[in-house]
């Protein structure tokens, strides 16, 4: 079996986010840089399977400017076979992420398709269904535990009432949420290794998808600051603030 797992580099979860001054979008320069936490999540799990001898090679795929390849070599030293690179400089929505990852699904001949449910910077959790949807695959979303059998997958996934477990055929589209695993530290050897595993890459203009966004960006700005709270020495101070002091609420 063949994995496709997909991999975004996103401003790193620990960074301290600022807004453009134009209020055009985030500011990404001088900003640490890393792998989308759940997209971690989903190349470990390829991973682990590819160590039980389930899976005969992972290829790690990335959409973005030359700067994605260091995302890449992180994939490869966590454990994939080869990474590709879709190389562009223009911004790329859900679905035109989810139409270039189906065309190299197909080309790549991939049994499983899996990426993190969202990407911490945009929290879309839109990609992993529009791929599905285009490839007519079945799907399984906010995976915390997955289980490969002969014929399919089961996937476990959370919702509201609790836990819901689906058969997946393959081929099929799964996403991946933060209970499913934890991603493994990374040896000297295998980040050396990495240098020297295949990748490739592919101009997206070769790829003749569309593009062409869909959701426009109006303007990004910071929250709010709450207001400081107030410190109340009785409850029956509490009851006549309630009363009398809506600010407070």
């Amino acid at each position: 079996m063949k994995i496709l797992v997909a991999v975004k580099r996103v401003a790193d979860y620990k960074a301290s986010i600022r807004i453009k001054s134009d209020g055009s979008g985030v500011e990404t320069a001088n900003i640490k840089m890393s792998m989308n936490p759940f997209d971690e999540i989903a190349m470990e799990e390829a991973v682990r399977w590819k160590e039980k001898k389930g899976v005969s090679e992972i290829i790690a795929v990335s959409i973005g400017a030359d700067a994605c390849q260091e995302t890449l070599r992180t994939a490869l030293a966590m454990g994939a076979d080869r990474g590709i690179l879709i190389k562009t400089d223009q911004t790329v929505h859900p679905l035109a992420t989810a139409k270039i990852l189906a065309k190299i699904a197909q080309q790549e001949s991939v049994q499983l398709v899996m990426l993190g449910k969202q990407a911490i910077d945009t929290d879309n959790n839109q990609a992993g269904q529009m791929l599905a949807g285009l490839l007519n695959w079945p799907q399984g979303t906010f995976a915390s535990k997955l289980d490969f059998h002969d014929n399919g997958v089961s996937v476990t996934r959370e919702i509201d009432g609790g836990l819901e477990t689906l058969f997946l055929q393959l081929p099929a589209v799964i996403t991946t949420d933060l209970r499913l695993n934890e991603p493994r530290y990374l040896s000297l050897p295998n980040i050396v290794q990495a240098k020297r595993k295949p990748l490739d890459v592919i101009p997206l203009e070769t790829l003749n998808i569309d593009i062409a966004s869909r959701v426009y960006t109006l303007k990004v700005m910071a929250p709010e600051k709450r207001r400081a709270g107030k410190r109340l020495e009785s409850a029956a101070e509490l009851v006549n603030a309630l009363k009398h002091e809506a600010q407070v609420i």
